[in-house]
């Protein structure tokens, strides 16, 4: 990993304090040009992490509350009558900044909740017939609360497609805790953070992310896992295409934070529970258990 990367996972590392693997997940997630969903309870850092991401980046941030009567026009805009011009001149939403932080997602009703789909998708929001392009990078970062909490509703499986990956944070081990416990309040160490990537650079690292080379026997290997997901009885459905597609450009993204310029084995497993782990269902509920039948009986060629 060249010196840039180090840089700039020493300092996300240094805010978001025992989660080093997350944070590597979250960052090769806006590599690949993904979204990313965070299932957690609250107050585990997740909302520090979009901050703390969006800062190191350079990137314009914007945090949407959602809430059970937020409107699809709160978060993409709407059309204002203007007096002196005498005619409507659309409003731009919150949604249009280069990283936006949809912050618990499933307090929020399924219409809310479809504003995002084009968006996430396409790039791009079309509001009274007429599209308007999104800022260049685009990232979503929403999190949502455990289901079984007050409050939430579930989102449908075409939204939690949306997503590349779905991680969770978990609560920080002891020493990350007294650390914690001792110091400042984390949302006050970002504002010293410097930036590391700026959007320019990171569209080119986004660039050479698709560039990174998967061989045949490489796409052997996730037509296998796909393969098992529909056909071996252990889910009651499969990975789509979408989600092989998902699985190779965030495994290139792995690759790529490796050093590599070629895909091997070993990323796809690296990538494959946040890829696939909230897109096909099993008795589990923990996205390594839920593929750990694929990791154990998929052989590698």
């Amino acid at each position: 990993m060249d010196s840039s990367l180090d840089q700039l996972f020493a300092s996300a590392n240094s805010i978001i304090l025992g989660k080093s693997h997350q944070i590597k997940l979250a960052i090769c997630c806006l590599f690949a040009k993904g979204h990313l969903l965070i299932e957690d309870i609250p107050g585990v850092g997740k909302t520090t992490l979009a901050h703390t991401l969006a800062k190191l980046f350079g990137m314009q941030y914007q945090r949407i509350q959602f809430t059970s009567d937020i409107l699809p026009a709160d978060i993409i805009g709407g059309s204002i009558f203007d007096k002196e011009s005498n005619q409507f001149t659309f409003h731009h939403g919150p949604l249009f900044n280069q990283m936006v932080l949809a912050d618990e997602i499933n307090r929020s009703t399924p219409k809310a909740q479809s504003a995002l789909l084009e968006a996430m998708e396409e790039n791009q929001v079309t509001v009274e017939g007429k599209t308007y392009i999104l800022p260049q990078p685009f990232f979503v970062i929403a999190t949502q609360n455990p289901a079984h909490q007050i409050g939430t509703f579930p989102i449908p499986e075409s939204q939690l497609d949306r997503f590349l990956m779905r991680i969770e944070l978990g609560y920080p081990d002891r020493q990350a805790e007294r650390e914690l416990l001792m110091g400042q309040l984390r949302h006050r160490l970002i504002d010293d953070l410097q930036q590391q990537i700026n959007p320019q650079q990171l569209a080119e690292i986004q660039h050479a992310v698709s560039k990174i080379y998967a061989s045949s026997a490489l796409l052997d290997y996730i037509q296998a896992i796909i393969d098992f997901t529909r056909q071996s009885g252990e889910y009651q459905y499969g990975l789509s295409p979408r989600a092989g597609l998902a699985l190779l450009q965030a495994a290139k993204a792995w690759a790529y934070m490796q050093q590599r310029d070629a895909v091997i084995p070993e990323d796809v497993q690296a990538v494959l529970a946040p890829v696939a782990g909230h897109r096909i269902r099993s008795g589990q509920t923990d996205s390594a258990a839920i593929v750990a039948p694929i990791l154990e009986q998929i052989e590698i060629d």
